[in-house]
């Protein structure tokens, strides 16, 4: 089997229903940034120090699983039949409740936030905080998607949190390098 099969040179690709739609469509360009979304997280699981701190652990095993995570997510969301499946959600959940415990563990071993932070610090942060990032503008899209189309709320929900936990996790690697955040506030003219 080929890589290129020629069919999306004019523009149009394939939903999973086999429903062929403009390059542009909505729906289209949600999954694509899902998909932009896991490969930022290709690139956070690379930044990661090679040493197997707790910290570095648990952020290694929770993105490997949000990978996977998101992939499916992105077959939802290509497909309008699951989309609009009332059911689809309560057979195949997502682990919202299980983000909010990672983000409450993480913050246990955090400095209590004062501050704005800028996205800086170790490279695995300055990744996670571009996937965070990513994963907003996937949120947004989700958002103004459902306002037309079937969109399951748990979609929105998942990336909502998981955009928290990215928040959460840069700020966890930058302690795991035993830097600090990188503050910022209104009097900071940057100079």
């Amino acid at each position: 089997m080929r890589i290129y099969t020629r069919t999306g040179d004019a523009g149009q690709t394939s939903l999973a229903d086999g429903t062929r739609v403009p390059k542009s469509q909505p729906r289209v360009a949600l999954y694509g940034d899902i998909d932009e979304l896991n490969s930022v997280l290709g690139c956070c699981l690379a930044a990661l120090p090679g040493d197997e701190g707790k910290t570095v652990q648990t952020l290694r095993a929770s993105l490997g699983d949000i990978q996977r995570q998101l992939f499916a997510l992105g077959m939802v969301v290509a497909d309008p039949r699951l989309c609009g499946d009332p059911d689809y959600g309560k057979s195949h959940p997502l682990p919202v409740r299980s983000l909010e415990v990672l983000i409450d563990s993480l913050e246990k071993g955090l400095p209590p936030l004062r501050n704005f932070i800028l996205p800086a610090g170790s490279q695995a942060a300055a990744f996670l905080h571009l996937a965070r990032t990513v994963c907003r503008r996937c949120e947004r899209k989700a958002v103004a998607l459902a306002e037309h189309e079937a969109v399951p709320a748990e979609a929105v929900m998942f990336l909502n949190r998981l955009s928290d936990f990215l928040f959460v996790a840069a700020r966890a690697a930058n302690a795991a390098a035993g830097l600090s955040d990188v503050t910022w506030s209104l009097d900071d003219k940057g100079e």
